[in-house]
């Protein structure tokens, strides 16, 4: 099993697909590590030596930013926007939709469930 930036890639999924699971790395990200490695396109984790899985590591470690500072970054931006009260800021801090999503219907994900109104009445057909 390959353990890459502290994320287990599962072992029979191509490489292209298994490096994916690292955060950060995306499907453009994973094809560009693969073929600065010079991995074929259809080679299974599972068939990699220990050379190859070494410097997949190198590559992430020197070019890329994945994982825990990934995350850091991520957060440390959004907590810098709710500190200075801008309009994003403001919406982070309530929990709606940053990118000027419609909240009157849908915005589920980020509203969470729906709460009854206590008092109102739900319109039936006669």
């Amino acid at each position: 099993m390959a353990r890459i930036a502290g994320v287990n890639l599962p072992t029979n999924k191509r490489v292209v697909i298994a490096l994916r699971y690292i955060y950060g790395i995306g499907p453009a990200k994973a094809r560009e590590i693969c073929t600065k490695v010079g991995i074929a396109a259809p080679k299974r984790v599972n068939q990699l030596s220990d050379a190859e899985v070494l410097q997949i590591r190198e590559i992430i470690d020197r070019d890329y930013q994945v994982e825990g500072d990934l995350r850091r970054e991520v957060a440390m931006n959004i907590k810098r926007l709710m500190d200075m009260g801008c309009y994003r800021g403001l919406r982070h801090r309530k929990g709606l939709p940053v990118r000027g999503q419609r909240t009157h219907t849908n915005a589920r994900t980020r509203k969470g469930k729906a709460r009854p109104i206590a008092g109102k009445k739900i319109a039936t057909r006669k």
